[in-house]
């Protein structure tokens, strides 16, 4: 007989519950930079829950713009630890969203990347098993870049090559964690071109409104988002 996984006896925890403390936290896209029509998916996602009818879930905005893994780790717990709901208990789940800003190169398009990959990768599994020994986590993956729009904030350089590389490290690192993973990169670029370059703002980075009201979308038809809420 095989014994349940972490997440899976977390998971089977976390069904039981009625109404969920539930915290978000990372970086501009948590943050939801770029939609000033509903905030970003979080506080899409966290309006869906303020009616009487709904289920009382309360969520948190932790995103921060341009952190990086590695800021995201040292602010992580003392974050939702000095919030009332979670001053004698720790969430019921948490939504990890970083690493596209560890991904730039500084300078130019070959420049020195804003953090070595060796770094990126001992930054990404610390976070990993500090959230993990928290709560539940599940982690939404960045959404890709317009390359031809660099650079940001005229010295930061994106790029699908240095994306992928670090996703996919983040994606094999939750796997080997049980903790599920969303790729909304290879989602949104599968989709075709016009598709998801139409879902960018102007600056080539984040999503605009229609962008967010699709992650939105893939949030909530992800199978593992459904499982638990």
């Amino acid at each position: 007989m095989v014994a349940a996984s972490p997440f899976t006896r977390s998971l089977s925890t976390l069904q039981q519950r009625t109404e969920k403390r539930i915290v978000a936290i990372g970086d501009s896209l948590v943050y939801g930079f770029g939609d000033p029509e509903g905030g970003g998916w979080v506080e899409r996602l966290r309006r869906q829950w303020l009616q009487p009818e709904t289920p009382g879930h309360a969520m948190y905005n932790l995103g921060v713009r341009a952190d990086t893994t590695q800021r995201v780790s040292q602010r992580l717990v003392q974050e939702f630890q000095t919030r009332g709901e979670f001053r004698n208990r720790v969430p019921d789940l948490m939504f990890l969203s970083v690493g596209l800003n560890d991904t730039c190169r500084v300078g130019k398009p070959n420049g020195r990347p804003f953090t070595e990959f060796e770094m990126f990768q001992a930054q990404m599994f610390e976070l990993l098993e500090t959230a993990q020994s928290q709560c539940p986590v599940m982690f939404i993956g960045m959404t890709p870049v317009l390359e031809e729009r660099m650079p940001f904030a005229e010295i930061l350089h994106y790029n699908h090559t240095d994306q992928h590389r670090c996703k996919e490290f983040t994606r094999r690192a939750c796997e080997q964690r049980n903790i599920p993973y969303l790729d909304v990169l290879d989602l949104w670029l599968k989709r075709g071109d016009a598709w998801w370059r139409s879902r960018i703002s102007t600056d080539g980075l984040h999503p605009n409104v229609l962008g967010y009201r699709s992650l939105l979308d893939d949030i909530m038809n992800w199978s593992a988002f459904r499982d638990v809420m």
